[in-house]
């Protein structure tokens, strides 16, 4: 963890900037109790490299912002035991919300991660026009934001994520193929129909919230991974060094659009060939079908109920839907090989879709991984698969919006004034 030290910190034009320097410290000391657990703060002054009376101030602000909350006498300390510091999860909310082909959802977590509210509607998004869609969102908006009211509290932030291209800055979605959008201004709309909120309001690539909901905090086998997101269409995320690479423009982690079969199907985006062709959800309901009339084809089921049905099968040993299975695997291995010889990363996790049909194809997939790889052992490449279903973008967008206070706890205001500062 890196550290800033008491006082003043040099910046690249000489000057200095001291109230940087306090929220950096803020910045660290919060993620410091949420990473490492509570301490007092004593023992947070040693962990963190900063003086006694500099800890102390910090948390006597962060009290202030209600970040924070004084818990039991530390157990095991030598001398006057000290009271130990702990993350206050009701001192702020972060909003996450989701719009993809089948479904619109939001969620909201707690300061601590704990999630206080979650809604979801299956809508299908093609057959409406973005300004529909969009108000479809808002109903739900509008029902989490009464559920954080219910609470006695607002949100920080909210981060919506979208299954298309996403400009950040701008807060456009440029195109989604798999929507039918394009140059749509969602923030901008989204602004307006929430009658300009005071928190902050961003957009973001749904599959690259998926990566940040997979990056687990702290664990070491999750600092350098790809996440390949497969519902109808397919989408990706790069987390590197434990933190999401979005990308000059935040444009990075469009895998599914890799031309792959120069002589395959048209895709959605209008090229030849593109690797979601060969393994989105539509591509399989194709090669497991047996007819028109097939359950998997039938307007009724919603996304995860075809999912569902697919792995019924494969689980009752369904030659057809397994060999099925088995090609679709051994096209995500082909192309998680292309991305392991540019890429190395640690670990591939399968999420979406991909994840909850991964046991039947995994084996193709390592295969195609071993033999694609120039590297021995695939480069030290590993296949995992997410246990978060559909949700992980949502999951990661409500990640994203809380993660705004441990980058700068100065967000929430003040609440009062600081408690006794005690040992």
């Amino acid at each position: 963890m890196s550290q800033l030290r008491d006082g003043w910190s040099s910046t690249s034009n000489g000057g200095a900037d001291q109230g940087t320097v306090r929220r950096a410290n803020l910045s660290l000391l919060l993620r410091s109790l949420r990473e490492d657990g509570p301490r007092s703060r004593a023992r947070l002054a040693s962990d963190l490299g900063l003086n006694k009376a500099t800890v102390s101030s910090l948390v006597g602000e962060l009290l202030e912002r209600g970040l924070v909350r004084e818990g039991s006498a530390e157990r095991g300390a030598v001398g006057r035991p000290g009271t130990i510091v702990e993350i206050d999860g009701a001192g702020a909310y972060g909003l996450g919300a989701e719009i993809n082909v089948h479904h619109v959802s939001t969620r909201a977590v707690d300061l601590a991660g704990v999630v206080v509210s979650e809604r979801r509607t299956s809508v299908d998004t093609r057959g409406l026009e973005p300004d529909e869609v969009i108000d479809r969102l808002v109903e739900l908006l509008q029902g989490t934001l009464a559920d954080l009211a219910d609470l006695g509290g607002t949100p920080v932030s909210a981060v919506v994520g979208v299954a298309g291209l996403v400009d950040h800055d701008r807060g456009t979605v440029p195109v989604a193929a798999n929507l039918g959008w394009q140059d749509v201004a969602l923030a901008g709309l989204l602004r307006s129909k929430l009658s300009d909120p005071g928190y902050r309001l961003e957009v973001a690539n749904e599959a690259n919230l998926a990566a940040v909901a997979e990056a687990t905090p702290g664990d070491p086998e999750r600092r350098d991974i790809l996440v390949l997101h497969g519902e109808v269409g397919i989408g990706g995320g790069i987390v590197a060094d434990g933190r999401p690479f979005p990308g000059r423009r935040g444009y990075a982690g469009e895998f599914g659009h890799m031309t792959v079969d120069r002589d395959g199907d048209r895709c959605g985006c209008g090229r030849t060939g593109c690797w979601e062709t060969v393994i989105g959800l539509s591509r399989l309901i194709e090669l497991a079908a047996e007819g028109e009339d097939d359950l998997l084809r039938s307007p009724l089921l919603d996304l995860e109920g075809k999912v569902g049905e697919i792995t019924r099968r494969a689980a009752a040993g369904d030659e057809r839907t397994l060999a099925a299975l088995r090609e679709i695997g051994r096209w995500v291995g082909i192309g998680a090989a292309l991305l392991t010889n540019v890429l190395n990363p640690g670990m591939i996790v399968l999420s979406g879709y991909l994840g909850e049909v991964g046991e039947w194809i995994r084996d193709e997939v390592e295969a195609e991984l071993a033999t694609g790889v120039l590297a021995p052992g695939a480069g030290g490449t590993r296949i995992g698969l997410s246990t978060l279903g559909f949700s992980a973008a949502v999951h990661g967008a409500a990640a994203v919006a809380i993660d705004h206070v441990y980058d700068d706890p100065t967000l929430v205001p003040r609440v009062g004034h600081a408690l006794e500062v005690l040992p």
